[in-house]
């Protein structure tokens, strides 16, 4: 855990993949550990943040395209970037963020029929050019998925199985393209299997990366 001081982790996963469990229990023993923990949410995070987020998930604005769902997320992600994010890293706290770009890049992306690497090019605007150093990606069968998700689903989650498929399709995609700072924890167990997953996937990570140094920059679009 201590390894994980002054980085920028990243908790990601379709809708229903019980990212908000592990994200709760991954930064309660963080903190255990003896590490400062900033945690933010994607979109959100900071009051002009929250108002973009009531937008983007009242399913009353049904009109809302695909383009625009990308730029609100992305104006959002700038504001956290530069108001949270980067004074909580240059602190030396643990940034854990529940989403981030890698979220854009499968709904909006994948999902939406937005170009992949024209999301990268608009996330380095958002963020500076910067990434986090790990996403971790909650893996779960779709129809599993769509079962753990409340009756009262927001607009991103009334968007039906074909689209949540190719989310989660997205996603897997991102985890080939950037192997060095992408990891898949199998969420298809109970809690307690998939705490213990991604407590083992982040130290075979850390262990990896030790005595590697550490870069924030985007690498360039392929």
């Amino acid at each position: 855990m201590r390894a994980l001081a002054g980085t920028f982790v990243v908790f990601d996963g379709p809708d229903g993949s019980g990212k908000s469990t592990q994200f709760r229990r991954f930064a309660d023993a963080a903190r255990a550990a003896g590490i400062e923990v900033v945690e933010v949410r994607e979109p959100g995070g900071t009051p002009i943040g929250e108002k973009m987020r009531a937008i983007l998930l009242d399913p009353a604005n049904a009109e809302m395209t695909v383009r625009t769902e990308m730029l609100l997320y992305m104006a959002s992600r700038a504001q956290l970037y530069e108001q949270r994010i980067a004074p909580a890293m240059a602190s030396g706290a643990m940034v854990l963020a529940d989403r981030f770009v890698s979220s854009t890049l499968a709904y909006q992306g994948t999902a939406g029929g937005i170009d992949e690497d024209d999301i990268v090019a608009v996330g380095r605007v958002a963020t500076g050019n910067h990434v986090p150093d790990l996403t971790v990606v909650f893996d779960v069968a779709t129809e599993v998925a769509l079962r753990r998700l409340s009756p009262l689903l927001d607009r991103m989650e009334r968007k039906g199985h074909e689209f949540h498929a190719r989310v989660r399709a997205g996603y897997l995609a991102q985890s080939r393209r950037w192997p060095e700072r992408y990891a898949v924890v199998d969420s298809s167990t109970g809690p307690d299997e998939v705490t213990a997953s991604l407590m083992r996937t982040v130290q075979s990570w850390c262990a990896a990366r030790r005595g590697a140094p550490r870069a924030h920059a985007a690498p360039p679009a392929t």
